[in-house]
């Protein structure tokens, strides 16, 4: 799952462990699959190498179809998770292992809430501009600030809040070029949601955009890594 500054490999593998039950993880897993197959998929194609940044679970690089998949975390249950792919444990900003200009897409999900400052979000979309090759597509899903109330604080590892307005800085900064820019997408958590927890109005959820907007506290964002260095 996703980093924290000052929480070793070890501190993250039990903080996840603990935070949702088998019966969670396998109605994620399966939430997921719908995701990549109604949505995700459109931004995939199949001979891309694909990057998970902040993979944890794997949910999403397990479910996607493409030809490469790499799976990035610093915690180390990731290497376990990732069934058909690389895993890489290491830092985002630092993902040393992977060479520069040889990935398609890199997609994060519910991850860059998780670091430390906004210091470490540029080190982080510098490293992914990096590693992207030209014209290749950062996809991030991530709470919206702007939409949720004080539930957002309930995780003790959420510590940078951000709006569409300020990812989307962010990114421009960093030498992306936003293409996409959803500010209401999926629910925000299956952890203390309300709604039963059904796949079929997992499915139907998806098919319905107009329902994003009353049900969505999550952005969703593609940007292209542009061809000039950012400055």
């Amino acid at each position: 799952m996703p980093e924290s500054r000052g929480l070793t490999g070890a501190q993250l593998s039990r903080l996840y462990q603990q935070r949702f039950t088998e019966k969670e993880l396998r109605f994620k897993e399966g939430m997921w699959k719908i995701f990549c197959e109604e949505f995700f998929q459109d931004y995939v194609e199949s001979t891309d190498t694909v990057v998970d940044l902040g993979a944890g679970t794997c949910e999403f690089i397990n479910a996607i179809h493409c030809a490469d998949k790499i799976a990035v975390d610093l915690n180390p249950d990731v290497e376990r998770n990732i069934r058909d792919g690389k895993a890489v444990i290491a830092s985002s900003s630092a993902m040393d292992e992977i060479p520069t200009g040889s990935i398609d897409v890199v997609f994060t999900s519910n991850f860059f809430e998780h670091l430390p400052n906004k210091e470490e979000l540029v080190a982080t979309l510098a490293e992914c501009h990096r590693i992207l090759r030209e014209e290749g597509r950062l996809l991030v899903v991530m709470p919206n600030i702007r939409y949720l109330p004080g539930r957002y604080w309930d995780y003790f590892d959420h510590h940078l809040a951000l709006t569409h307005y300020s990812l989307v800085e962010a990114l421009t900064l960093e030498g992306f070029r936003p293409e996409v820019v959803l500010p209401r997408f999926l629910p925000y958590t299956i952890k203390h949601s309300r709604l039963p927890r059904y796949l079929w109005l997992v499915r139907a959820y998806m098919k319905l955009p107009i329902v994003w907007h009353i049900g969505g506290k999550q952005m969703f964002v593609v940007a292209r890594r542009a061809a000039v260095e950012p400055v």
